[in-house]
């Protein structure tokens, strides 16, 4: 608090205006959110009254996502923008950020690690404020009338916080080193040192969604060590199911299906089982949610129909969510970009024939492993998530 603020430095604006600086003599609040964040929806939903509630008093809310977790920048936006639809009434500028810079600007110097985080500029550009975003209705008025900063109230409260962030910064910055380690040992396949890595950064964290994966993924497809795997595999899917993060779904999922591993000498019956067992909540829990999840889910469960040979089933899935991205809600039209073509694809390969839709037409692809989708060769978007 009371440093300058540092650049703006947003790769993308998905709503409003491009915004190149903050400008001297105006009040911005910069709020960091994400569409994997569980309460970033509430500080949206917040933020937009807030920005009602001062627009004629020189504040302006913006909005940065600096932590999507995507294949590709387009995937990262058609996935933001899907999230973004339901705020009906939002009136402030949202970017999208992949390049890690708004992060090393912000987010690390002020030992910054969970989201949603907010950050106040004052209108002489010095940072006025840094914390949650449910502070901000009792912390605001006090920074618009000049009494905020030098307050013996700020000063403890900035104190208070830096007491209880840095130590999980200086956390996070050694699970970065070990995270660093993993990466390095892969890069030349040198699958028992970033086993090594893995467990040591299970035991700093036994919590960490990175580390846990890892050391699984490690185990099962690159040292093909079914003994210490298949265990550590199925607390991992027990615990997906038991806490329904939507995150470790998908990865254990991955762990089952991704058409880029080699299943030989992985035991049928259990793969099977336990690919039910995770497929059946998915989709129980995929009927709670909006279209976009439905999509997503079916698209994802179709594999494991259609790997434990129940093609039929998974074509339906698979036209079902060809459906819904056809349907009459608006919001949906975003996601066409970047789900249509990998769903036509997928169906194409599990009909073994030309599928259309409209004037588009995809016909299977050869020489590729059973199940595989036309994504088989690329990174898994959920795997590279975990691990950064």
């Amino acid at each position: 608090m009371d440093s300058l603020a540092p650049e703006l430095k947003v790769r993308d604006w998905v709503r409003g205006e491009p915004l190149a600086s903050f400008q001297q003599g105006e009040l911005y609040i910069l709020e960091f959110c994400g569409t994997c964040c569980d309460s970033c929806e509430g500080a949206m939903l917040n933020l937009i009254e807030l920005q009602e509630t001062y627009k004629d008093s020189g504040v302006e809310v913006v909005a940065v996502a600096a932590h999507e977790n995507a294949a590709s920048a387009g995937e990262a936006q058609a996935h933001l923008d899907a999230w973004l639809a339901q705020f009906k009434k939002l009136n402030f500028r949202v970017g999208l950020d992949d390049t890690g810079t708004m992060d090393t600007f912000w987010m690390q110097p002020s030992f910054s690690i969970e989201i949603p985080q907010a950050f106040v500029i004052d209108r002489d550009s010095r940072i006025a404020f840094i914390g949650h975003p449910g502070k901000l209705p009792e912390v605001l008025p006090k920074i618009l009338d000049g009494t905020w900063r030098t307050s013996a109230q700020a000063q403890a409260a900035e104190r208070e916080r830096i007491a209880e962030d840095e130590p999980k910064a200086r956390n996070e910055a050694l699970k970065t080193q070990i995270k660093g380690k993993i990466a390095a040992a892969e890069e030349i396949e040198d699958w028992k040192t970033a086993l090594a890595a893995s467990e040591e950064g299970v035991a700093l964290d036994p919590d960490d969604l990175s580390f846990r994966y890892a050391h699984v993924h490690l185990l099962l497809h690159r040292l093909h060590d079914m003994q210490a795997g298949l265990p550590a595999l199925r607390q991992f899917i027990r615990d997906a199911i038991n806490t329904n993060y939507e995150c470790m779904l998908q990865l254990a999922f991955g762990l089952l299906f991704d058409p880029a591993y080699d299943y030989s000498k992985f035991p049928s019956v259990e793969r099977f089982a336990m690919g039910k067992e995770l497929s059946e909540h998915i989709l129980a829990q995929s009927r709670l949610n909006d279209d976009y999840d439905k999509v997503c889910s079916y698209e994802m469960v179709a594999a494991y129909y259609h790997a434990s040979g129940n093609k039929d089933r998974a074509i339906e899935l698979l036209e079902v969510a060809l459906k819904l991205l056809d349907g009459p809600d608006p919001d949906m039209d975003g996601l066409k970009e970047g789900f249509l073509p990998h769903l036509l694809q997928t169906l194409a390969n599990y009909e073994g024939e030309e599928v259309c839709y409209g004037d588009v037409c995809v016909v299977p692809q050869t020489n590729i492993p059973n199940g595989a989708t036309p994504n088989a060769e690329q990174e898994n978007p959920a795997e590279r998530g975990a691990l950064e």
